[in-house]
């Protein structure tokens, strides 16, 4: 026991609230902080990552958007955010789906909240009638520098249903920024359009921005599991590991645009376009994630 902390709130605190102005208004927030790693969690929004700030300077992408509790067209609302979670339905854009699946848009319901360790663990129910009965057992803990997410899918219907997942994990200003450099152990790197082709040597070295710049996406076959994105002049290196055996495939999205400047590397399930196919969940089987990022001088 430390003699010298008075309460816990002096080291670390987990605090909910809930959010009232403007488009915000109703959004349902769990907040983490351990002086290292502020970190805020969308409760309405399936417990997804909203932001994270590592020693105050902010990682994370949040577009102009803004965050809104209100329910309109993809385009219109897509926040970014730290990590914003990509299925079950779909990932990408696919004729007859919303575009990156509805999961993001389903509230969680907390389970537990560890305020000792920094923990919050939640159900996100994803269910139809006459059709699926699949759970999300989500759980976010921070240690250190060190902010994991921890997803068990749970099949508790009757029959084999289809599922798929891409982590859309996302970093902004001024994290990001001209010069930052992508590092990881790749053995290919397939340009997913022309632009993307033509702009490849530019791919692991984040460049500055530009007016209107088309988004720039590459599908990466990764010999490890894990990949880093290095800011030089902050002296920080922000590393997202994943669970490869349940997550194969990895995507990096590079848009250097004025306004819509982020980085996204996308652990998932299958790739996009031509390369999308639904894994399949046995009933009662249970599948396990594993995203972390951890925080680290260099």
């Amino acid at each position: 026991m430390n003699k010298k902390i008075n309460h816990a709130f002096q080291t670390g605190y987990i605090r909910r609230y809930t959010l009232s102005e403007g488009k915000e208004n109703g959004l349902r927030i769990i907040e983490l902080n351990n002086g290292i790693l502020r970190v805020l969690l969308n409760e309405s929004k399936g417990l997804d990552i909203m932001q994270v700030w590592h020693k105050g300077v902010n990682m994370s992408f949040v577009s102009k958007n803004g965050f809104t509790a209100r329910e309109i067209p993809f385009l219109k609302r897509f926040e970014g955010g730290m990590l914003y979670t990509c299925g079950l339905d779909s990932i990408g854009g696919r004729e007859g789906f919303e575009l990156h699946g509805s999961f993001h848009n389903t509230p969680a319901s907390v389970t537990d909240i560890d305020n000792e360790n920094l923990r919050v663990s939640a159900d996100i129910e994803v269910t139809s009638l006459f059709g699926e009965n699949l759970v999300m057992k989500r759980t976010v803990s921070l240690t250190d520098g060190e902010l994991r997410l921890e997803d068990t899918l749970v099949n508790r219907g009757t029959k084999d249903e289809n599922y798929c997942l891409l982590y859309h994990i996302n970093f902004g200003y001024p994290f990001l920024d001209e010069g930052v450099q992508v590092e990881a152990d790749l053995e290919d790197v397939t340009p997913r359009t022309p632009i993307s082709a033509e702009k490849l040597g530019e791919r692991a070295r984040f460049t500055a921005p530009e007016d209107n710049a088309e988004e720039r996406c590459y599908f990466l076959k990764n010999k490890g599991n894990s990949i880093s994105a290095v800011n030089k002049k902050l002296g920080v290196r922000a590393m997202v590991s994943y669970s490869k055996d349940t997550l194969p495939c990895l995507v990096q999205c590079n848009s250097p645009a004025s306004q819509d400047y982020s980085l996204g590397l996308e652990p998932a399930t299958c790739l996009l376009d031509d390369g999308f196919c639904y894994k399949q969940i046995a009933p009662q089987e249970q599948v396990r994630f594993a995203v972390s990022l951890a925080f680290n001088e260099v």
